[in-house]
């Protein structure tokens, strides 16, 4: 097969699609691999060493798209790549299909195969493709909260640590999957008080028994949240709906229950966001202020750290990308149960169901 990564062109987006690791386990199985001339410098990976592995280096993303018959990327096409994607080409990158019409329209006018790491699921109901870029959001958005808070950007003036006579910050994590996680996670090593919060009481057990135990754990409900985010510092919204748009856990009129200078980093924007003032930034502009709080929305905050990423994401894909390429890409889905749910739009039909009738 003919695999091609294009060069990320999305706003501040420094990943690659693969890592010269990934593509030398291709080419030793006979499959060509074009990548886009400095697509990987971003990530610390240059052209020379996609050479040195078996890579076709060419000069532009239109050669890559014309000559592939596989896509691999990081984030969804943009409007100049839509009319490149041809029919049939299987393009496996991150869609979030739901945050985005005039994306979704798109493929199904290409007529091209959507798979979506968003959606591969394995048979214990997790996420293998987003759990390493969860992992880096969740601890990305204490890191960029924490910065945020500090009062030259309009936060409250606070060290989330504390010091010594100084009680430390607070921090509210809505939701405990990967993302509520791994943010409770370091938001306690740096010595905050966190209350973590979710409606899956089994997933609260589990924050229980493995985090500190300055880390408390609530159930979530409108009530409680009310209550919560009057004293807490920093909001972090990490609620995630298979495939679907994120629920709107904090409204616009819940912002004048905050105080001035709290921030809050809606870690689910590319699902369309779970506070209702969110709208996606970037990494070049990251912030907004609405009734004097802070809002960090950027919609690919793993690009930030893009040699981090761009491993960890390869790490979980290639396994699937040698799969498509070895066996083609409808052999590959009858075949493993968890890459067939990573099909969303295959030539013009939606075929993820939590997709069907969304934009009608």
């Amino acid at each position: 097969m003919k695999i091609g990564i294009p060069k990320e062109i999305k706003n501040n987006e420094s990943r690659v699609g693969m890592t010269p690791a990934g593509v030398f386990e291709l080419t030793k199985r006979n499959h060509t691999v074009f990548v886009q001339s400095t697509a990987g410098e971003g990530s610390g990976f240059f052209d020379k060493v996609y050479q040195d592995v078996g890579a076709t280096i060419l000069p532009t993303i239109e050669d890559v798209y014309s000559q592939s018959d596989m896509i691999v990327k990081v984030k969804e096409p943009i409007a100049s790549e839509y009319p490149l994607i041809k029919e049939n080409q299987i393009v496996f990158t991150y869609f979030h299909f739901a945050s985005s019409e005039p994306l979704t329209k798109a493929m199904i006018d290409s007529k091209s195969i959507c798979i979506a790491y968003e959606t591969v699921e394995d048979q214990e109901g997790t996420l293998p493709l987003l759990t390493p870029m969860s992992e880096v959001a969740g601890r990305m958005a204490i890191q960029q909260g924490a910065k945020y808070l500090e009062k030259p950007i309009k936060g409250r003036g606070i060290l989330l640590g504390g010091v010594p006579g100084v009680a430390p910050g607070k921090v509210l994590v809505l939701g405990a999957g990967v993302v509520g996680v791994q943010a409770a996670k370091m938001a306690a090593g740096l010595g905050a008080h966190v209350t973590i919060m979710d409606i899956n009481m089994k997933r609260l057990r589990y924050v229980n028994d493995v985090l500190p135990n300055h880390v408390t754990t609530a159930f979530s409900s409108e009530y409680s949240i009310r209550q919560l985010i009057k004293t807490h510092d920093l909001i972090i919204g990490g609620v995630l709906v298979k495939g679907g748009k994120a629920p709107k856990l904090i409204t616009r009129d819940m912002l004048k229950e905050m105080r001035p200078g709290t921030v809050v980093v809606d870690v689910a924007v590319d699902q369309g966001g779970c506070f209702e003032t969110t709208k996606a930034t970037t990494h070049e502009a990251p912030t907004y202020i609405i009734d004097d709080v802070v809002h960090y929305c950027v919609a690919n905050m793993p690009g930030a750290v893009p040699y981090t990423s761009t491993i960890a994401l390869t790490n979980v894909t290639l396994s699937y990308i040698l799969k498509i390429a070895n066996l083609g890409w409808e052999k590959a889905c009858e075949t493993d149960v968890s890459l067939s749910k990573g099909l969303n739009i295959v030539k013009g039909e939606i075929v993820y169901k939590e997709l069907e009738g969304i934009f009608d």
